[in-house]
């Protein structure tokens, strides 16, 4: 898949593309839906298979305090939309000069001219242009001047949740990793470092790793069953993702004990993915260290049970 972060990057030679326009952020199975489709027609039409997206997130820069964090920061999307054999993916650095930009100029300058769209994929809801006026309806009648059609996807549903990003975003939000990995299509993850300041070296040695700071989406505060992947080998595991409030002084903190540890290289530099997998409990207070060591104990049972029976089927 090529990547390409600048309008003026894009090959004079490129060809027709089937493109479709969006933040794309989780990738989850709405928009797998819509890359398969779109991966198909760009064959059937000889044509190159397109993402536009844009980074930052436009409402960090429209409305920066209605942000939400992210599902899937930047890497991990791409990441994410390799996976779904796209041709391409242009992603386009957002500023307050782009969000100005009126909805034909967008479509004649941007998806015509540069990207040689033959044929646009997209959501019902889609809006565009200088204060989102321009929409799907809109889209279509600028393709009948332009010379591209306009694909149009209606609201979608899985297992009694809408498709959406925002969807996702509120079941991570609640620890309903089941739902949410429903929707996604996989369990969610986030990919951090490890914590500095813990006296790393090159042989890491004890079986717990501290995430460094991640200032975009994770579960809500407790205990998960997790995995944790660290240069290619994945470990079971059990984290607690929380402020620690039987140690006094509270401090925001993702710390997994890994079940089925053994020495690894890890440098603070090292990419850890860090996958949910089931919600256990909520995070407690306890009167004293042995409360906890006794209810860490009853977690990790839980755990072992849960992978046993993972491990049994497979997956």
């Amino acid at each position: 898949m090529q990547i390409f972060h600048q309008l003026e990057e894009i090959p004079a030679d490129l060809g027709p593309t089937v493109l479709s326009i969006g933040n794309f952020d989780g990738v989850h199975r709405g928009h797998q839906h819509v890359l398969q489709q779109m991966t198909k027609r760009a064959k059937e039409l000889n044509a190159k298979s397109m993402v536009l997206t844009f980074e930052p997130h436009p409402i960090r820069i429209i409305r920066p305090h209605e942000a939400p964090p992210l599902l899937t920061p930047l890497p991990q999307k791409l990441k994410l939309l390799e996976a779904t054999e796209l041709d391409s993916v242009l992603v386009l650095p957002f500023s307050r000069d782009l969000s100005m930009m009126p909805p034909f100029e967008f479509a004649e300058e941007i998806l015509s001219t540069a990207l040689h769209a033959t044929e646009i994929h997209e959501g019902f809801n889609f809006h565009f242009g200088h204060k989102k006026e321009g929409n799907v309806d809109r889209l279509k009648e600028f393709g009948r001047k332009l010379g591209f059609d306009v694909i149009i996807y209606q609201a979608m549903k899985y297992h009694g949740h809408m498709l959406s990003s925002s969807d996702v975003r509120r079941l991570v939000q609640a620890g309903n990793m089941a739902a949410a990995r429903d929707l996604l299509g996989r369990p969610f993850s986030i990919i951090s470092t490890p914590g500095r300041g813990r006296g790393y070296g090159s042989k890491y040695t004890v079986p717990t790793i501290n995430l460094s700071r991640y200032d975009e989406l994770v579960p809500k505060i407790g205990v998960y069953i997790t995995q944790i992947t660290v240069a290619g080998e994945t470990f079971d595991a059990v984290t607690n993702v929380g402020v620690r409030p039987t140690f006094g002084a509270e401090s925001f903190a993702i710390e997994t004990h890994i079940l089925n540890f053994h020495p690894i290289d890890l440098e603070p530099e090292t990419p850890v993915e860090l996958t949910f997998l089931k919600r256990l409990r909520d995070e407690i207070k306890f009167p004293d260290i042995e409360a906890l060591k006794t209810q860490i104990g009853k977690d990790v049972v839980k755990a072992l049970r849960y992978f046993r029976l993972l491990h049994r089927m497979g997956r």
